[in-house]
């Protein structure tokens, strides 16, 4: 820039020229880019992104820019990234079209998961690419509101072969994290003769070589101080180098100086730019409404204020650079601010825009405002109804800071903790309880505000850490509400059985609670006898609670519920199904909140959803199904930037396909979680994994070592009860029979309470390995036969394994054959490598011949790769597989042209099961 404002061209940033231009070839050639440009005030990002705007030939274009007056509103950056393209939103899929329509506040519904929006948007942009690719650009993205930073995080992480180039630019150092993991370019500052060149290229007044020095050395490089502190000396200082030096930090310098260069206009143009920067938007005409309700003369103030160099006014008024905005808002004292959001507030029309005048009128009152904490107040629940709970959150805690009534106070400050917390601000929301408690809250309010730390120290330390809190709310809500008491009892109950054996108290204190709450209803709904009948299990035993756990289990089977009912309460049904051993229950259930979690757009609730899935798949011998959900787990934990969900199914899937390294790899990754460790369920499971993988390879002394320790801790039930069968199983391979004794006969204790074939078959079974003669021959049999009636395929491959070995060593071969032969048909088929192995070598010793596998080279697919062929073998459309993987429909196309390439194929209708089983996953 030179003196005037006017621009001079780029001096230096080669390297950073060339990163952009290799972007915008890629980009040409029908791949995806994305990058984030980081560095200090003034360093050059804006020049960049302009620089990237003008080589952009042949390019869409959209644009967005942080305000940091804006960062509450939620969606307010995206929705100025997408509004060019929101013409073809209705050719979105449904739940789709209708999430980015709500966030957007285009039509009202319930509040959409915003990782829905984020991939409405990701449909959006990726749809409309066509012959022309996209260049999306957002500078200031450390002003985003956060979720639409969050939801832009998201679709940089989808792109792939979209033909988008999405370039995000961030000052550093910022209050908080932005766009963290996304590819990056650090700014630095120019060289010394860069900067040297670019000092003399904007003043024109004889200058002192010692001056230059300590300009070109105290600006660092910066080019916006190079261009700007200059203009705060005199010609006399420049040229005679009389001027003071300057300790404060850059951008204060360069703040600086842009007050001064304001505070030099005319008074009422300094009033109009204060106006400007108020106006997040930029909206020019409302600018000039407000103006005038100021008394000030308009087109005068426009042409002063341009002649400045420091704003346009076109179809939106734009600051030269943000720090221009920030001055100009600090130019004058807090009435002048206040008079101007008055104005703002006066000229927005409160039925199309209702919120950002409900903003404006915050900022012009001096104290407590009732009327403005309403309006406010109001301005929240609108902002829910879209999905923006930041935003939501945000119109809450100022509404508390204005509202003068202590009481109602303490209510509105509560809902803003719950709002805070429900958007991830878990300090923030603690903070707000602190205050709400401060307050006069009755006891109805004080007993929510205990619930609400109970939550918040669950999710932000771990699930023990918030089971003693959320206990004591659920006592204290039960005379006030005994519907949320009860939800509250399911939260504790649940959390206690996934904190195991690292809770304080534990299950059995939640249980206690539950059995000596006081029941208002004559008849238990479902509900209550799910909560009663796990109660009765932990504290007098399987046997008094299982009856009524089933009758519960069966009535959410059978019965209606609506969807808001099925995500809440669904995966702890899940779960005592499981641990009921009514596997049709658990199959049915766990499909059904699958489904209703893909529907509604839940992917928190999805992700949890899918584990209890793809757990229930396993037990079936439906090991591509259980791939499946694996690799749909692994799509959100990409999505989301969690781990945990692709390292918990590989936990559940790897053990019975019998790859060690595999499962040491999730165990490890899971137990050095740091976010998991305070969750004993997690280490059962792992314990429960490294039995199975054990048995599985025949490794008995490593899996009874390891079963021990997952049946430690039997009140978690679950994979609890599980390791007890992998303990008889190993303890059977080791001949130490009589130190199991007590675990066998508990699983048959637990099976007769049961009563369900997968129980009883399962308990058969165990007592098979405890028995000799006639009677283990006799109880083999019958585990066969109960079992190979269920759907719990694997379980029934492992009876008939476990027969034929006993066969085998019993001097009756050809009966062995006939056993190990059907067992490892199974286990071959479904992909148990291990367990075929082992079936393969008893059938050898049995003397019997068969092969291994082919060592025919596979074919090598990606794990995504593969999922998304076995969704195109199903029918899914690229549409559909996309919205499942969340990922666009041109990059499944992109993925189906590698599989098609790699298996030789040409056509969707060529891949085959047998051609996807016999791959390999890299």
């Amino acid at each position: 820039m030179a003196r005037d404002g006017t621009r001079t061209g780029l001096i230096g940033r080669r390297h950073e020229r060339q990163v952009l231009d290799g972007l915008l070839a890629g980009v040409r050639t029908g791949r995806s880019e994305v990058l984030v440009l980081r560095g200090e005030a003034g360093i050059g990002k804006s020049e960049l992104l302009r620089y990237l705007l003008e080589r952009a030939d042949g390019f869409r274009v959209v644009r967005a820019a942080g305000v940091q007056s804006e960062m509450e509103l939620s969606y307010a950056g995206l929705h100025q990234l997408c509004a060019p393209l929101l013409e073809h939103v209705d050719a979105l899929p449904e739940p789709q079209r209708n999430a980015l329509r709500t966030a957007f506040g285009l039509q009202l519904g319930d509040a959409p998961d915003r990782f829905l929006v984020g991939l409405s948007a990701l449909s959006l942009l990726a749809g409309h690419v066509g012959d022309q690719p996209l260049l999306c650009v957002v500078d200031d993205a450390q002003w985003l509101d956060s979720v639409s930073a969050q939801t832009l995080q998201f679709v940089a992480r989808r792109l792939a072969a979209d033909s988008i180039l999405l370039v995000l630019a961030v000052r550093e150092p910022s209050e908080r994290e932005v766009l963290p993991g996304l590819p990056e370019l650090v700014l630095r500052g120019l060289t010394e003769r860069e900067s040297r060149q670019l000092l003399d290229s904007v003043v024109a007044a004889p200058i002192d070589q010692g001056v230059r020095d300590r300009i070109v050395a105290e600006t660092r490089g910066n080019p916006l101080a190079l261009l700007e502190l200059p203009r705060g000396l005199t010609d006399v200082e420049l040229a005679a180098g009389a001027a003071e030096a300057d300790a404060r930090p850059l951008s204060s310098q360069i703040e600086s100086g842009f007050v001064r260069r304001i505070a030099s206009l005319p008074e009422q143009t300094q009033q109009f730019l204060v106006l400007a920067a108020a106006e997040s938007v930029g909206d020019v005409t409302l600018i000039r409404r407000a103006g005038e309700r100021l008394g000030i003369p308009v087109d005068h103030a426009v042409t002063n204020a341009e002649a400045s160099g420091l704003i346009t006014f076109g179809t939106w008024a734009r600051f030269r650079h943000p720090l221009v905005r920030s001055a100009a808002y600090r130019a004058v004292g807090a009435t002048d601010r206040r008079r101007v959001h008055q104005a703002l507030a006066d000229v927005i029309d409160a039925e199309t825009d209702p919120d950002r005048r409900a903003w404006h009128l915050a900022g012009a009152v001096a104290g407590p405002d009732e009327d403005v904490a309403a309006e406010l107040e109001r301005s929240a629940g609108r902002a829910r109804a879209r999905g923006g709970i930041a935003a939501a959150a945000a119109f809450l805690e100022r509404s508390t800071e204005l509202t003068p009534d202590p009481a109602h106070r303490g209510g509105r400050a509560l809902a803003a903790a719950r709002a805070k917390f429900q958007a991830g601000a878990f300090e923030a929301a603690r903070e707000l309880v602190e205050e709400a408690e401060r307050s006069s809250l009755d006891e109805a309010g004080a007993a929510q505000a205990g619930l609400l730390r109970g939550q918040i120290m669950s999710a932000s330390k771990s699930a023990g850490a918030g089971l003693p809190l959320l206990l004591e709310a659920a006592k204290r809500l039960q005379p006030f509400d005994a519907g949320l008491a009860r939800q509250t009892y399911r939260d504790a109950i649940y959390a206690a059985l996934t904190a195991g054996r690292l809770a304080r108290g534990g299950v059995r204190d939640v249980a206690e609670a539950v059995l000596s709450a006081p029941s208002h209803a004559d008849t238990p709904t479902r509900e209550d006898a799910l909560l009663l009948g796990l109660s009765r299990v932990v504290t007098d035993g399987y046997a008094y609670g299982a009856p009524t756990l089933r009758w519960a289990v069966t009535a959410f089977r059978t019965g209606e519920v609506s969807r808001e009912a099925d995500l809440d309460w669904l995966p702890l049904v899940c779960r005592m199904a499981h641990n009921i051993w009514d596997f049709e229950a658990w199959t049915v259930l766990s499909e059904r909140l699958v489904d209703r979690a893909r529907e509604a757009g839940a992917l928190a609730v999805l992700s949890s959803a899918l584990l209890l899935r793809l757990s229930n798949r396993v037990f079936a011998g439906d090991l591509r199904a259980a791939d499946s959900l694996v690799a749909e787990a692994q799509a959100i934990g990409e999505a989301t930037g969690s781990s945990f969900f692709a390292h918990y199914g590989a936990l559940v899937v790897e053990p019975f396909r019998g790859r060690e390294s595999a499962t040491r790899a999730a165990i490890d990754a899971i137990t050095q979680d740091r976010l998991l460790r305070g969750e004993g369920k997690v280490l059962t499971a792992t314990q429960w994994a490294e039995a199975v993988l054990h048995n599985g390879l025949g490794h008995y002394d490593q899996a009874y070592a390891a079963a021990l320790r997952g049946c430690e801790n039997p009140q978690e039930l679950g994979l609890s009860l599980q390791s007890r069968v992998e303990l008889v199983e190993a303890a059977a391979g080791l001949d130490r029979r009589e130190e199991v004794a007590h675990e066998a006969r508990t699983i048959d204790e637990m099976a007769r309470a049961s009563a369900t074939p997968w129980a009883l078959g399962v308990a058969a079974g165990v007592r098979a390995l405890m028995s000799e003669g006639q009677a283990a021959d006799a109880l083999h049999r019958e585990a066969i036969d109960l079992l190979g009636g269920t759907q719990v395929r694997m379980d029934s491959a492992r009876a008939r394994l476990r027969y034929g070995e006993w066969l085998r060593v019993q001097g009756r071969p050809a009966d062995a054959r006939a056993q190990l032969g059907r067992a490892h048909e199974v286990f071959a088929a479904v992909g148990a490598e291990a367990f075929a192995e082992r079936a393969r070598r008893e059938l050898q010793a049995a003397g019997a011949g068969v092969d291994r596998r082919s060592t025919v080279e596979p074919k090598v697919l990606t794990r995504q790769e593969a999922e998304i062929a076995r969704l195109a073998h199903g029918g899914l459309t690229n549409p559909e597989i996309g919205a499942r993987l969340l990922l666009s429909p041109h990059t499944v196309e992109w993925h189906l042209r590698k599989v098609f390439v790699k298996m030789g194929i040409s056509s969707r209708k060529e891949i085959t099961l047998e051609r996807l089983d016999g791959a390999a996953l890299s």
